[in-house]
């Protein structure tokens, strides 16, 4: 199968859509598909195609919100190539700039649309309006979500349970709602694939001792993340162990706002900062932790989870449906919402490192089911649907065009 992918975000642009992208291009890749990327330019206002590795880069113009840039809805340049594919599906990842002009040449060259929710948009609306008409900002979030999923995609995927029920309760989608949680990569995490020099290294360089209690948190840093409950916690968790570190792995606009926060609590010492890691690098950093930690509720699957069960470390998050299917309490990690219940959750781990070695083991176990191998089964199981529809459709149009023909051919 020829797949044409469209996104916003594509290497060397690091979040969680880049990376599921990237891992469905490699589940794709390795069942024998042909994949072709269609995304912006992070770089610069130029037009660039990568031959080797199929894929085009259109102009896009930054929009305030992270890294992110808008392309033009029709870059003319791309047309002739994207013909010249040949494309029996075209998969799209993004609701705006490409994910438009992804919209138009799926009608204009009759390929069945695919598409891919990934971000829950209410949860931002608040980086435009800066806390002003939120409300009816969300209104017009929720009709532009609805129109671009339900009257353009021949299959809407989502990748999780919360996502499937914002859909089909809240927006009341009619159409097909495909769950296909992302897969993960999880060898690349597993303990005896993890780089012991390269781990001891980083952990010279971030000054963590042998018996310190490594809590990891990985992702943006912004206000949506609730990072803030973290770090409160952590003041008070080190009152009782000195030897708790929480090691803040990401970047983001409020980076600066939780250095002081730290400095103000005078915890500067237990708690570690160290900006964007490279994609290839993360595994190393997982193997640090004891315990991976989260209290966003904006996630619509919450990939870091994923990753961090594969490098067999048990996860505390906050209750939320995008991962109620993957952190189950006392087996795998714990769950909490409030702030009292985190630290107990906390102190729970730190004085019973039985169980914490059990849920190792079962974390490690639950990650093996979001391998690789399962989601790209899952997601051609949609395009097969998507075609057959296609073809159904195509057949009704063609047949209904011979009856009208007939009609006016017997009135002559």
């Amino acid at each position: 199968m020829r797949v044409g992918i469209f996104t916003d975000t594509y290497p060397p642009f690091i979040n969680g859509v880049s990376t599921s992208i990237t891992m469905l291009q490699k589940s794709l890749e390795e069942k024998g598909h042909k994949v072709y990327i269609v995304t912006v330019n992070p770089e610069n206002m130029s037009y660039t195609y990568d031959n080797d590795d199929q894929v085009i880069r259109i102009p896009g113009i930054p929009v305030g919100i992270y890294d992110y840039r808008l392309s033009g809805i029709y870059p003319i340049r791309a047309i002739n190539k994207i013909k010249k594919w040949n494309l029996d599906i075209i998969h799209s990842h993004t609701e705006f700039g490409v994910g438009t002009f992804a919209r138009i040449i799926a009608k204009q060259l009759k390929i069945p649309l695919v598409h891919t929710y990934h971000t829950m948009y209410e949860d931002y609306v608040h980086y435009i309006t800066k806390g002003h008409f939120d409300k009816s900002s969300k209104k017009i979030v929720e009709y532009l979500t609805k129109f671009y999923c339900d009257k353009t995609a021949s299959e809407l995927i989502v990748p999780s349970t919360k996502t499937y029920n914002l859909f089909k309760e809240k927006y009341k989608f009619d159409k097909n709602v495909h769950i296909v949680p992302t897969g993960v990569e999880v060898e690349r995490f597993y303990k005896e694939n993890s780089n012991k020099e390269e781990v001891a290294l980083i952990k010279k360089e971030l000054n963590i001792k042998k018996d310190d209690f490594i809590i990891l948190y990985v992702g943006r840093l912004a206000q949506e993340k609730n990072i803030e409950l973290l770090i409160r916690s952590h003041s008070e968790i080190v009152k009782k162990n000195k030897k708790c570190k929480l090691v803040i792995v990401g970047s983001g606009p409020d980076y600066e706002k939780y250095i002081h926060m730290t400095n103000d609590l005078k915890i500067t010492n237990n708690v570690i900062f160290t900006n964007a890691i490279p994609w290839e690098e993360m595994p190393n950093y997982y193997h640090l932790a004891n315990i991976f930690v989260t209290a966003s509720k904006t996630e619509t699957q919450g990939l870091t989870v994923i990753e961090a069960m594969a490098a067999s470390i048990p996860v505390v998050c906050i209750e939320d449906e995008s991962f109620s299917n993957v952190v189950i309490n006392h087996l795998n990690g714990r769950t909490f919402l409030t702030e009292t219940e985190y630290k107990k959750a906390i102190y729970d781990l730190l004085k019973d490192r039985k169980e914490l070695s059990k849920m190792e083991k079962q974390a490690r176990i639950t990650a093996e089911s979001h391998s690789l191998k399962y989601y790209a089964e899952s997601i051609l199981d949609v395009y097969y649907c998507a075609i057959t529809n296609h073809k159904k459709n195509k057949n009704i149009v063609e047949r209904i065009t011979e009856i009208v023909k007939r009609g006016s051919d017997d009135k002559q």
